[in-house]
């Protein structure tokens, strides 16, 4: 019998094009089971098989344990104090082994034997396609539409299969059983039955690699493709630098009457694509995504990584798109917070500002309109810039004299001073449960308590604009604090 349980696994090893070693493997595991039912409990069983003669041992066996830890399982668990009886030099992690009858393989449950032996052949033969298939380094999947599962869809390459997520499929975009996709391979989950392969046809990512394929001077070094914004199936932004001045970065990735970037624009449902030079400075990047837009000015604030783009009123349309997509999508691609506004509002916008200015120079350096006004006319708009900027800058003011400049920055420190001390105390008021609130940094508190936020009712009642005034936060992320400042109003009713 154990010459032909031999031969059984050296047919089913060819067969299957799996090692030897897996299909014995799971034989072992096969017999373990059938071991187990003869047993009460969750006992622990290890089966081996010699792999020349096909003779097996059966074992029992207990994991040595912590003695501090206690027996969680004593059918499969033993203290280490106990093990050390039997085993003096045996550590934790280690086993006690007994050897226990053997089940004779003519007595194994037929059909639950012969499942756990397809099932671990199954399992290998899935790992050893995907390990080939990962090999190649491929980073599109390229199959076709084999079915539908939960409203995802099923894609087929070779025997190897891919899961492309609802969420994850360019919208209003119909594919069927049959149809041919590509898509970008964005993980590998092991732990997925049948498709372990995530897929994405939504990601900028997708896009990027297909301007890869298109463009061979992106894949020469010359050009590179620096961030992506994408509104799927409806439009997108791509931004691209050249690493050689011979190439035209822009030119380059249209193609010859546009059919590199039409290729694209083609595979993604016609996605129009709009091609930006990439620059260093944030101000030109900007004006260059917001395209086809004319700027005509633009104010970067560099503390809340925004900037106020003013354009005519012929351009506002255009510039802040349908929908707002043309900024949002801009926006997404230099990483910055973009206002667009036309003259009037940036004139009134200005205005605030510097009326705000005014009245925080002639209230903490106590002076009159006329000071604070020069001092905003040379650019300071802060007491922080007043007391700490190189005193050089300051003299060349040709209405201060150096008594003036040094009394006003003198005046400028001890308000800084004031101001703090006021807002440490401000901060000391905060009550503990805001304080261990999860996400709140040092610096929020800060910012909270100068606004007037010091318990978490207090900012659980916040709207999402006031919170985002406050701390200059992402509306997302102040979004998230106050869901979670607000969990506690909740907690009893769930209970």
């Amino acid at each position: 019998m154990n010459r032909e349980l031999l031969m059984l696994v050296e047919a089913i090893s060819r067969e299957k094009n799996v090692e030897r070693d897996v299909v014995l493997g799971a034989v072992e595991s096969a017999l373990a089971q059938a071991t187990k039912k003869l047993y009460q409990g969750e006992v622990d069983i290890r089966v081996s098989v010699d792999r020349d003669s096909g003779n097996y041992e059966t074992f029992r066996r207990w994991l040595v344990v912590p003695d501090d830890a206690g027996l969680q399982n004593p059918e499969a668990e033993e203290l280490l104090m106990d093990a050390k009886d039997r085993i003096p030099d045996i550590e934790v992690g280690e086993y006690i082994e007994e050897g226990v009858e053997s089940v004779p393989i003519g007595r194994i449950g037929a059909m639950a034997a012969k499942q756990v032996i397809l099932q671990k052949i199954r399992d290998a033969e899935r790992e050893m396609l995907l390990n080939d298939f990962m090999s190649r380094g491929e980073k599109i999947f390229t199959g076709t539409v084999k079915r539908m599962d939960k409203g995802d869809i099923i894609v087929e390459s070779g025997r190897v299969e891919g899961r492309l997520r609802r969420g994850e499929m360019i919208p209003k975009e119909n594919l069927r059983s049959g149809d041919r996709v590509r898509a970008m391979i964005m993980e590998v989950d092991l732990t997925l039955r049948g498709a372990p392969i995530i897929l994405s046809r939504s990601a900028p990512e997708f896009m990027i690699e297909l301007f890869r394929q298109e463009v061979p001077e992106i894949e020469q070094g010359l050009l590179e493709i620096k961030s992506c914004a994408r509104d799927p199936g409806s439009r997108a932004k791509i931004a691209v630098l050249s690493h050689d001045k011979r190439v035209d970065p822009i030119g380059t990735c249209v193609g010859v009457r546009g059919t590199r970037v039409n290729a694209v624009t083609n595979e993604l449902a016609g996605e129009r694509v709009d091609i930006v030079l990439w620059s260093e400075d944030p101000a030109q990047f900007v004006i260059g995504a917001l395209a086809p837009a004319n700027v005509s000015s633009i104010v970067v604030d560099e503390e809340k990584h925004a900037m106020d783009v003013v354009v005519d009123e012929e351009n506002l349309a255009i510039a802040i798109g349908r929908g707002g997509q043309n900024v949002r999508l801009a926006s997404d691609l230099t990483g910055w917070k973009i206002n667009i506004m036309d003259a009037a509002e940036s004139a009134q916008k200005q205005a605030n500002e510097t009326d705000t200015a005014r009245k925080l120079f002639m209230e903490k350096l106590d002076v009159d309109e006329e000071i604070a006004d020069i001092l905003i006319s040379e650019g300071f708009n802060s007491l922080e810039e007043v007391a700490y900027v190189p005193l050089q800058e300051m003299l060349e003011i040709e209405s201060f004299d150096e008594d003036t400049v040094n009394e006003l920055r003198a005046r400028a420190k001890d308000a800084l001073l004031t101001m703090e001390i006021a807002r440490e105390e401000s901060v000391d008021e905060v009550s503990q449960d805001l304080r261990d609130l999860e996400g709140l940094t040092p610096e929020l508190i800060a910012k909270l308590a100068d606004g007037g936020v010091h318990t978490r009712d207090d900012l659980a009642d916040l709207g999402l604009d006031e919170l985002t005034d406050l701390t200059g936060q992402s509306e997302e992320d102040a979004k998230a604090l106050i869901l979670k400042a607000r969990e506690h109003w909740f907690a009893g009713q769930q209970e």
